[in-house]
């Protein structure tokens, strides 16, 4: 069954114009799942943020060690969530939005880091009224970097394609030497950073936690942009990311959840013709043309877990369950209650400081 969603109502009243806020409140959401010297990193980019008037959320996704004493004693200033379960990347985020008090909401990976001025330039681009989310440039981390520039992950990205469901991440794979300059709109935000307008989320509600992995922000973009808001990248606010260190660069898990939520989202995104001839294609080339590669690369995990995702859709269109293989390592269907602690420390930093 798909899980309704429950619409973010923030503790403090949000502005829709930047014109009478000075200096609005940003709340930074970040999920933790067994990585807790990368959460301290990102942490500590953003303590050598020059801007102040940020609230940071940590939600600790259930990691077999519970770092929540660590990040309290070493980082008093964040709000600590822990939750029993690995409630996946939208899941964790949402856990988070009861407790944000402000006026726009930052996403951010945990194996991401902020570089310096990056939220005062987020945050400018939104004096455009019609602005609702704005991701920075998303360079992969400074090991991959040589005297060309860093090497770029996302500046923005194409729409879907009616076919293939896939699209084209702008700048993916270019040296940065300033040849993105202007912020403008784009099809899809990043997950991997984005923030966004506290009344956007009142308006559209949150992201569907029941992707778990992937594709998640990118059907929440469909749905901010159905509500006649505009998804921009702003290429002069930087953030350095570490790129698949959770789940691996070709996991089975990542397999599955990326063919899994690819084809889910063209089902929830397309109706009559479009997703037939979706279907069609599918079946006739994707299918063969992934499974000949998995199988010619030897990656016959890779080749389970592509299947099994495929299967899934067939299952889900008959039964409607949302049922998924036993080898994974975290389930979507928890049969015990969560248990949810919060360790609150100064949850926002002083304009003073």
């Amino acid at each position: 069954m798909f899980i309704d969603f429950t619409i973010f109502k923030a503790h403090r009243p949000v502005t829709e114009s930047m014109e009478t806020l000075t200096t609005p409140l940003v709340s930074i959401i970040t999920v933790n799942f067994n990585q807790i010297d990368l959460t301290c990193a990102l942490l500590d980019s953003i303590r050598a943020q020059d801007y102040k008037a940020v609230q940071v959320v940590v939600v600790d996704n259930g990691s077999k060690l519970n770092p929540t004493q660590h990040i309290a004693a070493q980082y008093p200033e964040v709000l600590v969530i822990r939750s029993e379960q690995n409630l996946g990347f939208a899941g964790g985020n949402n856990l988070a939005l009861p407790y944000v008090l402000g006026d726009f909401v930052f996403y951010i990976n945990n194996d991401a880091e902020v570089t310096t001025g990056c939220i005062e330039k987020l945050l400018q681009v939104f004096s455009n009224p019609r602005v609702g989310v704005v991701s920075p440039l998303i360079c992969y981390d400074t090991s991959r970097s040589t005297p060309d520039g860093d090497l770029i992950q996302y500046c923005g990205t194409t729409a879907l394609h009616p076919l293939t469901a896939r699209n084209v991440t702008i700048g993916a794979g270019q040296r940065d030497q300033g040849q993105f300059k202007i912020p403008q709109s784009t099809a899809y935000a990043h997950g991997a950073a984005m923030m966004v307008r506290a009344t956007v989320l009142n308006h559209v509600g949150p992201m569907h936690d029941a992707f778990f992995l992937y594709y998640e922000e990118l059907y929440w973009c469909i749905r901010v942009k159905a509500a006649g808001y505009e998804i921009w990248v702003e290429p002069h606010a930087k953030v350095y990311h570490k790129e698949s260190v959770s789940v691996g660069t070709a996991s089975p898990l990542k397999t599955y959840f990326l063919n899994r939520n690819r084809v889910w989202l063209m089902r929830r995104h397309h109706r009559g013709l479009q997703w037939v001839v979706f279907l069609l294609f599918l079946n006739v080339v994707t299918i063969p043309v992934n499974t000949v590669r998995f199988m010619l690369r030897g990656q016959w995990r890779n080749l389970r877990a592509f299947l099994q995702a495929m299967w899934w859709q067939v299952r889900y269109a008959i039964t409607g369950r949302d049922k998924n293989p036993s080898w994974l390592p975290v389930s979507l269907v928890h049969t015990q209650p969560n248990v949810v602690e919060v360790t609150a420390g100064q949850p926002v930093y002083s304009n003073k400081l």
